[in-house]
């Protein structure tokens, strides 16, 4: 009895922005035939010769399209119905390591596959290892195991065992008291092996050279300019902003208070909202580029608190994902709709304050103190001269008698 084994680890990023890491079993290949060291890898020596990741057969020539799968609610691995043939491995054989857990066989296009999937419910009722926790992730891991064929008292066939691993990061959410200096919001997203650092900020004007550097107060209809950029590694992901809101109160889901969005599935909400070049020749539109730059007219709630706190969902795309990182805005499909999901990354800033011009304590002096105070005037002469008056009638009258 032998192991097929060689654990090749291959770390790969899903549009719904989890991380996964996946071990894969590949075969023994012919050293004479280990030519193309793309399928191929040859030891030190040279005596011995194992299959790539997702390669299998003596020359390498055959690619088993192992898959790993980890949906918001499932996890999932496939691999070519071939594969296991080549291996004599019947379907009936495979199983999770409770062995109620079986595969499937499934058509994609016109090959077949066989397919392992479970809900997250499942996980551990099925043979998941317990659940591993940090700071940052959770990781779910299973393996997929065969069954020995035994003839009389011997095993002849090998043994196939994939160990496969899906890694769901932490929602890390930011949200800044007033005031903070320099005033920004910043949050961390895990991509594979790396920390992604995202930082939003307010500027004053459309060269994005001044950011505000405590609460900004801003007149109504002025523009506000806000810039999302990756930090940290810079220029190695695109950047996507799914949905920017604004809401009275700091929570970003807040049930008290009001709400208005400027942006929701990458498109935008607010007719005011624009999308700003980056530099010439440099695109900023949405899902092109690591910084993103938008603006939009200053606004405010009817009710009080008039402050307005800002929030934008984020996600990171690989350089090849270019297709699907930006958003269809001009049919928003079911599918694209729905892309919005409790991993993405979150960032608030806030208060921006509404700037109300005080009226001139003159122009309310001359509205309103001087026409009473001028009234009040005109009447006390009307009266001392109607008091004078009848005071020199009393004195001729007197006069006349004498």
């Amino acid at each position: 009895m032998t192991l097929i084994g060689l654990k090749l680890r291959v770390v790969l990023l899903l549009f719904l922005g989890f991380t996964l890491e996946v071990n894969k079993v590949a075969g023994i290949c012919s050293v004479e035939h280990c030519t193309d060291r793309t399928r191929c890898v040859l030891s030190k020596d040279q005596r011995s010769c194992k299959c790539a990741v997702g390669f299998y057969a003596d020359q390498c020539d055959k690619n088993a399209h192992i898959k790993v799968m980890c949906g918001k609610d499932y996890i999932a691995i496939r691999a070519m119905e071939a594969f296991f043939k080549y291996h004599n491995v019947p379907l009936e054989t495979l199983h999770l390591p409770n062995k109620s857990c079986g595969a499937k066989r499934e058509y994609i296009g016109d090959v077949p596959y066989y397919i392992f999937r479970i809900s997250k419910q499942k996980y551990l009722t099925c043979g998941g290892l317990p659940l591993e926790k940090n700071l940052t992730h959770i990781s779910y891991s299973l393996s997929v195991l065969s069954e020995p064929r035994v003839t009389g008292n011997i095993i002849r066939d090998p043994l196939i065992r994939m160990d496969f691993t899906c890694v769901y990061p932490y929602i890390r959410r930011v949200s800044l008291p007033f005031p903070v200096f320099p005033i920004s919001s910043e949050t961390v997203m895990h991509v594979d092996e790396l920390e992604a650092k995202i930082r939003m900020m307010l500027y004053m004007d459309h060269t994005y050279t001044k950011p505000y550097t405590s609460a900004p107060t801003i007149e109504l209809r002025d523009k506000v300019y806000v810039e999302v950029t990756v930090m940290e590694p810079a220029d190695l992901f695109l950047l996507r902003i799914n949905e920017c809101w604004a809401t009275q109160f700091p929570q970003p889901n807040s049930t008290e208070g009001s709400v208005h969005f400027l942006l929701q599935n990458g498109c935008v909400k607010d007719q005011t909202v624009s999308f700003l070049n980056v530099t010439e020749g440099q695109s900023g539109l949405n899902g092109q580029n690591s910084t993103i730059r938008y603006s939009f007219d200053m606004f405010r709630f009817t009710a009080d608190p008039h402050d307005l706190y800002l929030h934008c969902t984020v996600q990171l795309c690989e350089p090849d994902d270019h297709e699907s990182c930006i958003p269809n805005c001009n049919l928003i499909s079911k599918r694209e709709a729905m892309r919005a999901d409790p991993s993405q990354g979150l960032l608030s800033y806030g208060p921006i304050r509404i700037e109300v011009p005080d009226r001139p304590q003159s122009s309310i002096l001359l509205a309103v103190v001087l026409p009473v105070a001028a009234v009040w005037t005109l009447g006390f002469f009307l009266i001392l001269l109607i008091t004078v008056a009848k005071a020199g009638r009393k004195r001729l009258s007197k006069l006349e008698e004498y």
